[in-house]
């Protein structure tokens, strides 16, 4: 039952008048924003980094995450990582960036990870994972920001620039 909490809970988010999103990557609406007083562990998962290692959300517990479920296949997702990089350096020490590789095989990931020179974790979701359906991934992409005691904070669906704007005010 414990593995279907976050799934319900951002469909909600959405039937209380949030904007569907689809794979276009339009604007999140600020009603998908998951309210502090809300707030839900989010699952562990463990996947294998860039270099087959395995990499556990829980690992990073004590520091505030951003999880960045893409693929390259994603012009939306594409699009975000200059913006995704300038916060990555921003923040430095105060927050770890996860890229998830949702759709590629293992080769085209890797291959867009160095093109776009990625320098943040980066774990490969393999097909016939129920990882995307365990967090409610609707669009692409779609980033989760988790506090430092492993529960979410801000789920945002699409490229939305307001998305930096709820980070910058929940890492102070």
């Amino acid at each position: 039952m414990k593995k279907y909490i976050l799934p319900l809970m951002l469909l909600a988010i959405t039937a209380c008048g949030a904007k569907a999103q689809d794979n276009a990557g339009s604007a999140a609406q600020p009603e998908q924003v998951i309210a502090v007083a809300d707030r839900v562990a989010a699952p562990d998962f463990t996947l294998n980094d860039i270099n087959g290692k395995p990499l556990s959300l829980s690992d990073l517990k004590g520091k505030w995450v951003i999880l960045d479920f893409w693929g390259s296949w994603c012009p939306w997702c594409i699009k975000g990582f200059p913006a995704l990089k300038e916060a990555y350096k921003q923040y430095d020490g105060k927050v770890e960036v996860l890229g998830i590789d949702c759709g590629d095989t293992e080769e085209v990931w890797k291959a867009s990870v160095a093109k776009h020179e990625l320098p943040w974790l980066q774990v490969y979701n393999p097909k016939g994972s129920d990882l995307t359906a365990r967090y409610g991934i609707q669009g692409f992409p779609t980033k989760f920001i988790i506090d430092p005691e492993g529960r979410v904070a801000n789920v945002t669906v699409g490229e939305d620039p307001a998305f930096f704007e709820v980070l910058n005010s929940l890492v102070k």
